[in-house]
Formats: C-alpha cells, structure tokens, sequence
C-alpha cells in the first residue's frame, strides 16, 4: 500500500495510484504559524492586523469584513500609503515555537509538511476596501492598484521566508478566491495584468527553497484561469466546483495540473445533512471525473466542515468508492 505522499504523486503524475486521494490527507497542515493569528469570532466584532474589522453573526456559517464608512480601512485607493499598514511578522522563537515542534514532528515520508497562508492577494484588496470598490479601482486608479497588490506581495513574501526558513514545508495551502460559482471576478486579462505576477513571485519564491506542491484554494468558477495557474505554478486547484466542467479540465490540464474538490460543500455540508446524501455525491464525482489528476474532496479550504460529521461521513465514503473503483 503506497504512502499518502506517495499516493498523491501517483494521481497528479497519472502514475499507478492504489486508491483515491481522500480529501485533504497528504497534507500535514501547520497552523500554528504566527504568520497565521487571527480567527474571528462568533458573535463577536474582531479586527485584524490590517485593521480590518471582521463580523460573524451566531446564526452563519462564516465571517466576513464589515465595509461600512464607520469601518472600511481604506477609502480612497489613491491614498493608500496613508491607510494601509501591514502587521509586523513575527521574527522570535518563542513565537515559532509551536509551529516548529509539530512540523518537527511529521513523518515527510508519510505526509507533506505543509504551510498555510490566507488571504491572498486578491482577498486582501477587497478585504481593506469592498469588492466592489477593489474591482472598480482596477479599471479607475490601475496605478494605486499595482502599488497597493505590489505592497501586499511584499508582506506575503516576507511572510514566506519566514515560513521557509523556520518550517522547512514541502507543501503549501495558499488561500484566494478568485471567483463566484459561476465565473471569475476578473477577466483573464485583467487578472493577468494585475495578479500573475504577483502570484508568479510567490509561488516561484517557494518553489525556488524547497516547497515541492503548490495546493491553491479557490472554491469557484476559475476555469478561465487555469493557463495562469499552470504559469504561476499551481500544482493543484483546491476548491474546484462542478461549475467548472471538470471533466474537460482534466481532459485538456491533466498532467500539467491537478483538481481537488468536486463536491459542492453547500450540497452536502448543510444542517440536514445525511450519510446517503455524502455517498451519493461521493460515487457520482470519483465515477465522474476518475482516478487520475482528480481528488475528491469538498470544495471548503480547509479539513474541516459547518456541521458535525460531514467532513468524517466524506472521508468514510470516499474510502468505500475506493475500494470499488480501484
């Protein structure tokens, strides 16, 4: 029986892998990081270290930043320099402390070290000002745009030194949403214009120190965007949605890129959840898309799931389907 590592090269190389790729498990995820602080809280109003000031009502499943005058960070893209401050990167070992002795403690034989950094790039323009002003300064102010995804590259940088430096990842789970359910937030060439190069300088600086797959999280539509994922050098896109023809993507990317997802989380991960409602979202995408350059797993970013069970219920079916398929 190979390793979860082993496996996991098997399906994306389209090698001879002896059973599915369940869900997140080749991945060792270290979030303990201090690059990596801050969790929101229910019910609660709580501010980043970019300032921004973030809601979770009692009865959603998520967080998001509030925009209203009284808390929007930044205001006038042009005067960003004067709003826009990022947090200072912990540098002590006292801060890396935990985040050192559990990677310290993965068998990189079994599992990948793995990394975590979220939000990205894009998530970080809209968290400071809205969506829709961060789409509309794309078109209005280019040039305090490019300064400003030039500002939040740089903090995520050095971020990743650090990251590199005390972690030794060989993996890394990188957060940005790049798209609804049913297309991009951007254009193609407006996504190439401002957020290539900054991705192909973040992930080119971990593939250069030794992080050998890139899992990038995005649970949307981004099939247009799939080119620029190959060139920045995503290895595999988490979050994948039926929406995106997955089929054809493996048909036309297989081998230059892979595809982890294709089980809708608000199809299966709801509060009247049921096992046979997991299994048969589970058999119809591993008979679907296949062995090879496909993971199936639920489109959320990370392990984890909004109601009890759901996750382990997947886990549990997707070992069975492997057992019939393989």
């Amino acid at each position: 029986m190979l390793t979860k590592r082993q496996n996991l090269w098997e399906t994306i190389r389209g090698g001879n892998p002896d059973r599915f790729v369940n869900q997140y498990e080749y991945l060792n995820l270290i979030l303990e990081a201090p690059t990596f602080t801050f969790m929101p809280e229910i019910d609660k109003l709580t501010k980043d270290g970019w300032g921004v000031t973030w809601s979770w009502p009692k009865d959603q499943i998520g967080a998001f930043p509030l925009h209203d005058p009284e808390h929007k960070v930044l205001k006038d893209v042009t005067e960003w320099k004067k709003y826009v401050k990022a947090p200072v990167v912990p540098t002590s070992d006292e801060a890396w402390a935990p985040s050192v002795a559990h990677a310290r403690s993965i068998n990189r034989n079994e599992e990948f070290v793995a990394a975590f950094y979220g939000p990205g790039v894009l998530d970080m323009t809209h968290m400071l000002m809205g969506m829709e002003d961060a789409l509309m300064a794309l078109y209005e102010e280019p040039e305090a745009m490019h300064e400003l995804i030039d500002y939040i590259t740089e903090h995520e940088l050095k971020c990743a030194r650090m990251l590199v430096d005390r972690l030794q990842p060989d993996a890394l789970l990188h957060h940005d949403d790049w798209g609804s359910q049913i297309n991009s937030f951007l254009s193609p060439a407006m996504f190439e214009e401002f957020f290539l190069p900054a991705y192909k300088k973040i992930y080119g600086f971990y593939k250069d120190n030794g992080v050998e797959l890139i899992v990038h999280h995005s649970d949307s539509y981004a099939a247009n965007l799939v080119p620029m994922m190959i060139e920045m050098g995503m290895d595999i896109w988490q979050g994948v949605m039926k929406t995106n023809n997955i089929p054809e993507l493996i048909k036309q990317y297989g081998g230059k890129i892979s595809f982890m997802g294709g089980l809708h989380s608000g199809e299966i991960d709801f509060p009247d959840w049921t096992p046979e409602n997991c299994a048969k979202h589970v058999e119809e995408a591993c008979r679907t898309y296949g062995k090879y350059y496909f993971i199936p797993c639920l489109t959320a970013g990370l392990p984890l799931n909004a109601f009890p069970g759901v996750y382990d219920a997947v886990t549990n079916e997707i070992n069975k389907i492997s057992k019939v398929l393989f």
